[in-house]
């Protein structure tokens, strides 16, 4: 790979993209692929969907950018749609996922401070989050992978394990101002809550005070089948952050809260100079035209349930290679007896896109549009990339003995 003056951050593989259509990809390498990692479930509706090309081309001719100086229309229509579709009466528009999770502990805080407890500032978070990579973001994600080189942790973050009740009761205090959840752990490896525990904690945080915020980038916008994860649960929550699907490319994000925590943000508390500019939110409009579409989410489900039942029949038939599959709708996980690096190159090599994951996981996060064909042809070649891993395997043993 040639010298890059980029940041090196990121181990990057040697493959780019020149073109797409819907969950295909055409690689630099003249292959073509099928996508399921969406890149890391951002491009919800796949590549060159219709509707959004059409209204980004529209929108590149008008204005762009004003600054939130200025009322956005784009940005207003966005935000109403959000709340009429969603628990929601306040919005904060972001540029990404970590930005909609800083908003929302800015405004677990606020809320507090602005009710005449400004001591209740900490918030309890759970093992195997990810929350993004700002100073707070990573505080609050607790993985000491991530915190290594930049000092002391961000004080204010009580990390409990995860699904464990008892230990969220036992650490949740007078300075208690939020707990902050995702609804299934994505970079963690798809570990969903469990439904009940999630009542639980809605009733643990009524009880006390505490806000219940709830970090939806990766599991919100269909990826499960519901619009947002929690719906799942029945319960709703004070604040919330999504991104990733939201833009199906685009950076956006936001921060969702009900009015009597939103409005403890007011004037100077809180600003972003590209966050919510026209055409961001103009792109953010076309993506809740297709999510909202009667019909839509019961597809995305049905094709969810399709999925994991035969990614189930693939453990099956690769106990060396996989243990279990785990997830919700178009956001699954195959739980590895093999390093989880080695099963993404080797689906690679068989022309599907996979994306690793914690705990030994390797993910599958398909465009919310994928056919039942293209699920198919998937697990075909998952099949074939496990039958190779393990022909590599007793090779390597035959070479040793």
């Amino acid at each position: 790979m040639a010298t890059s003056a980029l940041y090196k951050t990121y181990a990057r593989a040697d493959l780019s993209f020149e073109s797409g259509e819907g969950a295909w990809l055409n690689g630099s390498d003249g292959r073509r692929y099928l996508d399921f990692g969406s890149g890391i479930a951002v491009t919800a509706l796949g590549h060159a969907h219709p509707h959004m090309v059409e209204t980004l081309t529209e929108m590149a001719g008008k204005v762009w950018h004003t600054s939130n100086v200025f009322r956005i229309p784009e940005q207003e229509r966005f935000a109403e749609r959000l709340c009429a579709a969603t628990f929601s009466d306040r919005v904060f528009v972001t540029n990404s996922g970590t930005e909609a999770v800083e908003a929302a502990i800015k405004t677990a805080r606020r809320y507090h401070f602005a009710n005449g407890e400004p001591d209740r500032y900490r918030i309890v978070t759970f093992d195997g989050a990810f929350h993004g990579r700002t100073i707070a973001a990573i505080a609050a994600g607790g993985n000491a992978k991530y915190l290594e080189g930049f000092g002391p942790a961000l004080e204010g973050f009580d990390q409990v394990p995860f699904g464990d009740f008892e230990a969220v009761k036992a650490v949740v205090g007078p300075q208690t101002a939020a707990v902050l959840i995702e609804p299934v752990q994505g970079e963690g490896g798809i570990r969903p809550f469990a439904n009940e525990f999630l009542r639980k904690l809605r009733d643990l945080c009524d009880e006390t005070g505490t806000l219940l915020v709830l970090d939806e980038v990766q599991t919100g916008v269909g990826r499960t089948g519901k619009l947002f994860a929690h719906e799942w649960s029945g319960i709703t929550p004070d604040v919330m952050a999504i991104a990733k699907g939201i833009g199906g490319g685009f950076p956006l994000g936001a921060c969702l809260a009900t009015a009597e925590v939103g409005d403890a943000m007011v004037a100077g508390t809180h600003g972003s100079t590209y966050g919510g500019n026209a055409l961001a939110c103009a792109v953010g409009n076309a993506v809740l035209d297709v999510v909202l579409a009667p019909g839509f989410l019961d597809k995305v489900s049905e094709q969810g349930i399709v999925l994991k039942q035969k990614l189930a029949a693939v453990v099956d038939a690769h106990p060396a290679i996989f243990d279990t599959v785990r997830g919700e709708g178009l956001m699954q996980g195959l739980k590895c007896r093999v390093a989880p690096q080695d099963v993404v190159l080797a689906t690679r090599e068989e022309g599907l896109i996979t994306i690793g994951a914690g705990d030994n996981v390797v993910r599958l996060l398909p465009p919310l549009v994928v056919t039942a064909d293209e699920i198919d042809e998937a697990v075909g070649r998952l099949d074939r990339a496990a039958t190779a891993l393990e022909q590599a395997s007793v090779a390597q043993a035959g070479g040793t003995a």
